[in-house]
Formats: structure tokens, sequence, C-alpha cells
């Protein structure tokens, strides 16, 4: 049996350990168009390798934001200790750390590849660096073999663990969409993911740098409706927002922002509140407290207690656009005033013009539908003895080490059926 697994990173290792584990005499050929195996892998984490998660499997589920269901076989098949225990064997030591995410010993996440490599030669399986593959052929329904940069081969089975469109410079361009429709099979709408938020009002570019810690934001549409709520910390960058609850906020709203039918698009607007551990009686008595340290100062200078530094100016020009005399003294300043510090401080908010690109994303949300994937197996429903694992798959999670485990659990899974005879 010839088995072909079309790309090098998480899911494709995977697939090309499983097949050759439970059929030694498969003949298994991994390709891989890169010089080097696992590159997305080596930026996951900031280049620390967040590879997965120390919940309970049944907690994952709720850490993906599509079609989380589809993953069940695959995660119960191939576990987050599954894939801890695999890369100790091979010489890959584990920590865990703040919210259960689990990293190399070493904190470089080419340990993670280093150990997978190291296996996937002593199984024997055959790897092909900078090789790009054109095409899949099929015959009768079923796939006959692949084209390559480098000749056409015959193949009993075909594994695509291309990735998606995410961080194209490591190899992910989209080709396993092509060879899904190609094959009859359909491929939803693909949005960035996990990746900033773009903004619209121009006292961004001063807060550049900025990290706030600890807030809340709630985004919102013009209706009023909420689409993410969660508590965090949150990082300004040139033109938007970033940080952990940033990352997190734009898997779920990232298809309003960025549909191709402009229709479906939707103006949204990110509430941050700045002070979320404080009732708004506590805030306004924290208020008056500085306001009685401060009393032979202008407002404009009352605020250094109560707020980053890079954030006074941004702060103070918004109150004055709201009526707020920011030069009287403190003494002066009247309830209505303190009303508007305290609502400003609760709600100072940004319209967010658009996300990040591919180019910057970590994961890509759509892909090739999961109607078209047997769950169990990994495999095609149109075409027999072609199969899917990873992010080409319409299946993306939050971060965290459940992007990572996903592809390792479905490359697995994949592997492990395409290798039954």
């Amino acid at each position: 049996m010839k088995i072909y697994i079309i790309g090098g990173g998480a899911a494709g290792m995977l697939a090309a350990i499983a097949a050759k584990e439970s059929n030694p005499d498969a003949e298994v050929h991994l390709i891989e168009k890169n010089d080097k195996l696992g590159k997305k892998i080596f930026i996951t984490g900031k280049g620390r390798g967040n590879m997965t998660n120390s919940l309970y499997i049944d907690e994952f589920f709720k850490n993906y934001v599509t079609n989380p269901r589809f993953l069940y076989s695959a995660l119960y098949d191939f576990t987050n200790q599954d894939i801890i225990d695999l890369l100790e064997k091979n010489g890959c030591n584990t920590k865990t750390e703040r919210g259960g995410r689990v990293f190399p010993v070493s904190d470089h996440a080419y340990s993670i590849t280093d150990a997978l490599k190291h296996y996937i030669k002593k199984l024997g399986v055959e790897i092909h660096y900078k090789t790009e593959v054109r095409g899949i052929r099929y015959k009768n329904g079923s796939v006959c073999g692949i084209d390559t940069c480098y000749g056409n081969y015959t193949a009993d089975r075909i594994i695509v663990a291309t990735g998606g469109l995410s961080y194209p410079s490591t190899g992910s361009t989209g080709d396993g969409y092509r060879f899904a429709k190609e094959a009859g099979m359909t491929v939803t709408e693909t949005y960035p993911s996990l990746v900033c938020l773009n903004v619209h009002e121009n006292d961004i570019y001063r807060l550049k740098g900025l990290t706030l810690k600890n807030i809340k934001i709630n985004i919102t549409d013009d209706d009023g409706k909420s689409y993410y709520k969660d508590f965090g910390d949150m990082d300004f960058i040139e033109e938007g927002l970033r940080g952990p609850v940033i990352i997190s906020a734009s898997a779920v709203i990232t298809k309003y922002l960025n549909a191709s039918d402009h229709s479906k698009r939707k103006i949204l607007t990110v509430h941050i509140d700045l002070k979320p551990a404080l009732t708004d009686e506590q805030l306004d008595e924290r208020i008056l407290r500085d306001f009685k340290e401060f009393r032979n100062k202008e407002l404009r200078n009352a605020f250094s207690n109560l707020l980053p530094s890079q954030l006074i100016p941004a702060f103070i020009a918004r109150l004055e656009r709201r009526g707020v005399d920011i030069n009287k003294k403190v003494t002066e300043v009247d309830r209505n005033a303190r009303k508007q510090i305290l609502s400003l401080l609760r709600d100072f908010e940004f319209t967010i013009s658009g996300t990040g690109s591919f180019k910057e994303a970590i994961v890509t949300q759509g892909g090739v539908s999961v109607k078209d994937i047997n769950p169990k197996t990994m495999e095609s429903k149109k075409v027999s003895g072609l199969y899917f694992a990873g992010e080409v798959i319409d299946v993306d999670g939050y971060t965290g080490g459940f992007n990572m485990q996903m592809a390792f659990s479905t490359g697995h899974l994949a592997g492990l059926s395409a290798a039954q005879e």
C-alpha cells in the first residue's frame, strides 16, 4: 500500500506516524514544499510551541468556534495526553503553564518538530522536501495517483494536510482547497482568525505600545446586540488592538467583518471597561479620593493615579468632546462631570474597521466542509481514499493549544484510517 501525505506540518507528521505505526508494511511518503518540516510549528506560542492544553478532553469542545462536534472521534482517538506522551518518549519534555497551555521545557518550538521528525525517520517514513504537489489523480471514484513537480506517482491513499491560508510564508497557500474542489467537495468561505482588530479612531496612534491588564470588553453592533464579552489583557498596536482578549474575540467576529457578501457584514464596536473590578459606587469613591489628593490641580492633571500615563491624553481629549471642561480646578468639578468620567472609564470605545490579514492570522476560519468528510475516519465522502486533516478543514478554535491539538488529532485519525487495508 502506498500512502502519500501532502504537507509536513503538525497534521501531516502525525498522519505519517499513525499510518506507519498501524501498518508497518505500508509505503508512507510525506511530501513538504519547504526545506524543513513543521515550519508553522516554529511560530506557535510566540516561538515557544504551545502544543496542546491540559484540560480534560471533554472541556476541549467549547474551545472550538466552528464545528466542534466534528472533532469528537478525532480528539478521543488521539488525546492531549497522547501527544504529550509521544513527544516525551522522543526527547521533548513538556511543562504546563497558565491557562493549561502546554509547552516544551526548552521553551523552543523546534523541540516539538525535532521529536516528531526523529520518530518519523525511525519508523521509516520517506520524506520529500522542496516538493510541490500539482494535482491528485482519480479513477472510478477513488484516488490513484499524485502529480508533483518531480513527476507522477501511483497512490492508494492520499492525505491532504496542507494547512489553511494563515501565515502563507510557511507554505499555507490554499492548495488543499483546490484539491478538495477538484474532488467535488465544498469549501466554505475563509477568513483570517486569531488576529488583531483594526479601528477607525485616530487616537489609537498615540496609544501604540500600551498594554491594559484585567480589562473587560464587550463587542456590539449598532443595535446593541452583543457578539463577544470577556475579561483579560489587551495591547494597542499602530492601527488597532491586539492581545489575548482581542485575539479570542476575532475568532467570533471575523466572519462579520470579512464576509465577501457585504450585506452580511456588521458595523461592530468594542467597548472597553477600564475598571471592571469596581462597582460604579466604588469607582465614584475612587475618583473622589483622587480629586481630594489633586484638589489644587486642574482636572486634566488629576488622573495619574487612575490611568496609565500613555492613556491619559486620549482619555482627556474624549472627556473634552463630551463637554467636560478639563481646565477646571478639581474642586470645581460637579457631579455631572463626574458621571461623564465614570461613563468613559466604563466605556472607552473603538469602532472596528476590520481585521489583520492572513499574513498575520494565527489560523484560518473556514475551509473544506465537514459535511463532505467522514468524522470517524477523515475520509472524503466524495472520493474513496482521499483524506483531510488539520487546518485545511473548516474547524478552528481559540488560542491555548486547541488548534494544534486539532491538527495532531485529525492527522492521527486520518493516518490510522488510511493505513487500514
